[in-house]
């Protein structure tokens, strides 16, 4: 089972085990982490799920969509780290992904 690990905006650190197949969004809100608010659920509507993934995974990881790109741009805190959590899939390769949560707009 592949490792998250979490990062929230007081610099507190969790290990989550996840099922891969999950987003990283799911895994975050099924494990209790409050912060992220994702209030879409998950549908790639808003840019609530903001995160900040460390680049040592960045090739790993889907391309970026038109629509998660646009969503990104309306957030004053995106960098070239910034992911929406709910566009990436847990996987095996992914075991270790180390992610922060951005801060709210």
């Amino acid at each position: 089972m592949p490792k998250l690990v979490v990062v929230t905006r007081e610099g507190e650190e969790s290990v989550l085990d996840v099922e891969a197949g999950l987003s990283v969004m799911e895994a975050i809100r099924d494990n209790g982490i409050d912060e992220l608010l994702a209030l879409c659920g998950g549908c790639c509507s808003c840019a609530t799920c903001h995160v900040y993934v460390d680049p040592a995974f960045s090739g790993l990881l889907p391309d970026m969509s038109e629509d998660e790109n646009d969503l990104l741009d309306s957030s004053d805190h995106r960098d070239e780290r910034s992911r929406l959590s709910c566009q990436i899939a847990v996987t095996d390769e992914l075991d270790g992904l180390t992610i922060t949560i951005a801060p709210e707009d």
